[in-house]
């Protein structure tokens, strides 16, 4: 998969977070049935105050947020499993771009107490379902995509976040 991980927060150097961006674009699209070397997408790295910029902008929530997805289509399926997408003209299939926050990962991770590897591979996961169409607005959509992501991550050695 071609995934561009733009590091905006140097802090971010320390987690390793292309390789579990990588790792969790492998571990979602090939559990989906989805070639991973057809898939594009982002992921910002960044802090705080740029996803709040951000979660204002786009979702007018002006607070901090874990992760922000905008899938390159739409997606939704309710009530069921969105379908996979389809190829463009020239074979990839863009998925879309993902921001993360380092302040509010590293905080709910030490709540939590699982390690930051864990989480940042959780919510990767989990906003890359977003982008594939996943939803958790009601509770037959959150219990789809919730059982999703506790399989693939399992396949990932991570536990079930929930």
């Amino acid at each position: 998969m071609s995934i561009d991980v733009i590091i905006e927060d140097p802090r971010w150097e320390e987690t390793g977070l292309g390789a579990l961006a990588e790792a969790a674009a492998q571990a979602v699209l090939s559990r989906l049935g989805l070639d991973p070397e057809m898939c594009e997408g982002s992921v910002l790295a960044c802090d705080d105050a740029r996803i709040r910029a951000l979660n204002a902008d786009f979702r007018s929530r002006d607070r901090a947020t874990n992760v922000l997805s905008w899938p390159a289509a739409e997606r939704a399926a309710p009530g069921r499993r969105p379908p996979l997408p389809e190829p463009e003209f020239d074979g990839t299939i863009e998925l879309g771009d993902i921001a993360i926050a380092y302040e509010t990962c590293l905080r709910e991770a030490g709540e939590q107490e699982k390690p930051v590897s864990d989480h940042v591979t959780h919510l990767l996961v989990h906003g890359l379902l977003h982008l594939l169409g996943y939803d958790h607005v009601t509770d037959a959509d959150a219990e789809i995509m919730e059982g999703t992501e506790t399989e693939i991550l399992a396949s990932m050695g991570v536990a079930d976040p929930y």
